[in-house]
């Protein structure tokens, strides 16, 4: 077979790069919180970049593996366990069938990815296999995952090879303890007071416990607009900053609705989204302002970086 859920942990999904292409029509994105950990993971392995992981949150679960397979955990650090032993993270691990993977004490960010050499067997639903909860598609059967859960892998680890004496620099990984998000202007910025776009940047936001994969609440002083009109729904997406009328603003996550109504006073920018989802309810953040021409060019950067990285892993597999 695969793998065995013995314990769930607190939100364990199915989760790929995400279901594109279906926006138009009111479907929501999903996909990792974390694209960049699935990525690293992913590349780790020599698989695909869409194949799907499980996300793990805060509290991961008890998996037991029915066959052999070589796994790696990216993303936050779960303090990740093999039969009672820490697993190292960053590199390719070689998990034998009977052994127990499990998660202990949150030490860094709140979401960690498994990822399996060859990939989970799980179907495409719309072109995906990520789990969008709220609308029960997806994933393994259109939820989260729970304990007697059994999934197979698409191919067993059957190599000669059993130790792996590398991985990859977790420098390449953004530094969760950074507190900083960077933005761009939204499309509504020019309509807030002054003194609400200076506190936007001035103040430190704390994520409210009501949060979760859908949008981050934030809470502090709140934004006030210039003048206040009605909005037509407009397109938006992961990592977009409405602020609804009690002033306390929203940033879309993974799986954010398509269209929304309120202000959107500022965009984050790509390349720090891993940063935000590795941020767990209570935690700060203060928001950075850049230009476009800076986050693209970030983004460019580090997509340098994975290329450069994903050919030389692909040596050590030959």
């Amino acid at each position: 077979m695969g793998i065995k859920i013995i314990k769930a942990g607190l939100l364990s999904t199915i989760q790929d790069l995400g279901r594109y292409g279906l926006q138009r029509y009111g479907m929501a994105v999903s996909g990792a919180m974390d694209s960049y950990a699935l990525l690293l993971g992913n590349s780790i392995l020599g698989n695909a970049d869409n194949e799907a992981a499980i996300e793990c949150t805060l509290l991961g679960p008890t998996i037991y593996f029915e066959q052999p397979q070589l796994i790696a955990v990216t993303g936050a650090d779960l303090s990740p366990k093999v039969d009672g032993q820490p697993l190292p993270m960053w590199k390719p691990v070689l998990i034998e069938a009977g052994s127990l993977l499990s998660f202990g004490r949150p030490n860094s960010g709140c979401r960690a990815y498994i990822c399996f050499r060859g990939g989970l067997d799980i179907p495409e639903v719309l072109g995906s296999r990520s789990t969008y909860s709220k609308g029960q598609i997806g994933g393994f059967q259109g939820r989260a995952l729970k304990e007697q859960d059994r999934i197979a892998f698409n191919n067993p680890y059957d190599g000669e090879q059993t130790q792996f004496p590398w991985r990859i620099d977790p420098a390449l990984y953004p530094d969760l303890s950074a507190g900083v998000i960077r933005v761009m202007d939204g499309p509504q910025w020019d309509q807030f007071e002054s003194d609400s776009l200076q506190s936007f940047f001035a103040d430190v936001f704390t994520i409210s416990k009501n949060s979760d994969r859908m949008g981050y609440r934030l809470q502090l002083r709140p934004l006030q607009l210039s003048k206040r009109k009605e909005l037509l729904s407009t397109a938006v997406t992961f990592g977009s900053i409405q602020v609804p009328p009690d002033g306390n603003p929203i940033i879309l996550m993974a799986d954010h609705p398509t269209t929304g109504g309120y202000p959107v006073i500022a965009q984050v920018a790509t390349v720090d989204l891993p940063l935000l989802a590795q941020k767990g309810a209570q935690e700060s953040i203060r928001f950075e302002r850049i230009e476009l021409d800076e986050a693209q060019n970030l983004l460019k950067q580090r997509y340098i970086q994975l290329i450069i990285l994903k050919r030389a892993i692909a040596l050590k597999y030959e």
